[in-house]
């Protein structure tokens, strides 16, 4: 996988990107969010509920970025602080091509030093014409907004967090993919008739419902994903907020992928 020399996490793009990472976890941390955040993370662990730790996170995310105090600007200024991390997540939900699913795969690409392998057409290289229809889109979608990526920073550690609650660094959690065009991906190696190498994009959206991945596709892929390679759950917010039960947003790379075959 083409990677950047540079990204802003305690290991660097090549290793992150690697199967060997996929199948050996590691936890991953972006540098500094911890330490400037650490008020949210100390009151977070005196709350045991799961859905009052949300609330306080996302409280905490409204008063640092001013989300709560949109009406009190401008118009221009009302549109940045509008255009949340929420905003992003619901677009990205809606159509990961869009302009919403280009500034998180920016940063991805940015953060953890890994571009992107697709957005409305196959990117083969970072020099390319189709990268630039990736970039265009990202900056587009950057353009108001009040700082999206230190909001998705906080985010990427908050779900870190609450996922060290519910499975070690070094385990796995078990996906789901439904796609109609398997033949399109990247094959790195073959391992059996339903195991592969798969390189997928920087973001892909999994589930851990394998009966709901066959309604978005012919093809099934289950995959162990490392609980550090998961940049946001759908039960991370409350439903109030957010409401993508069951949905997984996965850092790509190269990923060991099993076909499950249709039982009906």
């Amino acid at each position: 996988m083409s990677v950047q020399g540079i990204n802003l996490c305690n290991l660097p793009p090549w290793v992150i990107a690697s199967r060997h990472f996929n199948e050996n976890p590691q936890p991953l941390e972006i540098q500094g969010v911890r330490h400037a955040n650490r008020f949210l993370f100390d009151k977070l662990e005196g709350i045991s509920k799961a859905h009052e730790r949300a609330e306080v996170f996302h409280d905490y995310m409204s008063v640092k970025f001013q989300l709560h105090h949109w009406q009190n600007h401008t118009d221009a200024a009302r549109k940045s602080i509008k255009n949340s991390y929420l905003r992003f997540l619901r677009g990205w939900m809606m159509d990961s091509n869009s302009v919403e699913g280009a500034v998180l795969k920016g940063w991805v690409e940015s953060r953890m030093g890994l571009p992107p392998t697709f957005h409305k057409l196959r990117i083969p290289r970072i020099q390319s014409e189709e990268y630039m229809v990736f970039a265009l889109d990202r900056t587009l979608g950057s353009a108001r907004t009040n700082a999206i990526n230190s909001q998705l920073d906080l985010l990427y550690e908050y779900c870190q967090y609450e996922l060290g609650k519910i499975v070690a660094p070094d385990r796995f959690l078990t996906l789901y993919r439904g796609t109609n065009d398997a033949n399109d991906y990247m094959t790195i190696e073959t391992i059996g008739k339903r195991d592969s190498i798969v390189l997928l994009n920087n973001l892909v959206s999994f589930t851990a419902d394998e009966e709901r991945a066959w309604e978005f596709g012919d093809t099934v892929w289950e995959i162990r994903a490392p609980p550090s390679k998961i940049f946001f759950f759908g039960n991370l917010l409350p439903t109030s907020i957010m409401k993508c039960e069951g949905e997984f947003l996965v850092i790509g790379g190269e990923y060991r992928v099993r076909r499950v075959m249709c039982t009906v």
